[in-house]
């Protein structure tokens, strides 16, 4: 079972994700997606638990949900979260041969 955070914990990081890091949830979605012959045009973090990230992604309007593990594996702090997300986001990046920004 995954660690389950706090509702408040998850609605921070989520705002956070969605507000201040949009291009970042995008990259992840179009790395990380299953291929398609449609282009994502949208992408927002929904969830999080222990074992993954959770994406909303659209695709000729239609939704479709994107689940990521933590590349790190299973997490149970606050603190772990920004360490995992970073990860993916490096991940995307080398999997789209984009120059990640320095942390």
């Amino acid at each position: 079972m995954p660690h389950i955070f706090e509702s408040d914990v998850v609605a921070a990081i989520l705002r956070h994700m969605n507000v201040d890091h949009a291009d970042d949830n995008f990259l992840i979605a179009r790395a990380f997606a299953t291929a398609s012959d449609l282009k994502i045009t949208d992408a927002v973090m929904t969830d999080l638990d222990g074992h993954s990230g959770v994406w909303q992604i659209t695709r000729a309007g239609i939704p479709e949900e994107l689940r990521v593990p933590w590349p790190g594996g299973p997490i149970d702090e606050r603190a772990a979260v920004r360490r995992e997300i970073v990860a993916l986001y490096d991940v995307a990046c080398e999997k789209l041969g984009i120059e990640p920004r320095p942390h």
